[in-house]
């Protein structure tokens, strides 16, 4: 578990740089300040999402790989991601509001993944 998702930890980061950079100098004069701030919102938290796929991978190479509850924190975490940053991408360059509607369903994975690796560290440290 640890080489998948930290492999996919590692491309969100280099995505979310990639996009970050894409925004700052191919977008900024081509997108209004508000949709501008969308696609900022989806780097930052992509950015800060695939640290976290990085973290739970390596909890989930400590604590071990049978636990399902972290395994689900990785997969949530993963989606969350393509949900959240990706509908907030889809959306300021589309500028098609419907696809807002995606977004806090990324929002509710990223919360279940937390949540959920919350309770595998803190079970594991328990069960020292």
């Amino acid at each position: 578990m640890f080489n998948k998702y930290g492999a996919y930890g590692a491309i969100h980061a280099l995505l979310a740089v990639a996009l970050g950079a894409f925004g700052a100098h191919g977008l900024k004069s081509k997108l209004t300040e508000d949709m501008l701030n969308v696609f900022e919102t989806g780097v930052r938290y992509h950015m800060f999402h695939a640290i976290g796929l990085l973290l739970i991978a390596l909890a989930a190479d400590r604590i071990g790989r049978s636990n399902n509850a972290i395994r689900w924190a990785a997969r949530l975490m993963h989606l969350g991601i393509f949900l959240f940053s990706g509908s907030l991408y889809a959306l300021s360059l589309s500028d098609v509001k419907w696809i807002g509607i995606i977004t806090p369903f990324g929002g509710l994975a990223f919360i279940a993944a937390w949540a959920l690796a919350a309770y595998s560290i803190w079970r594991a440290k328990r069960s020292e």
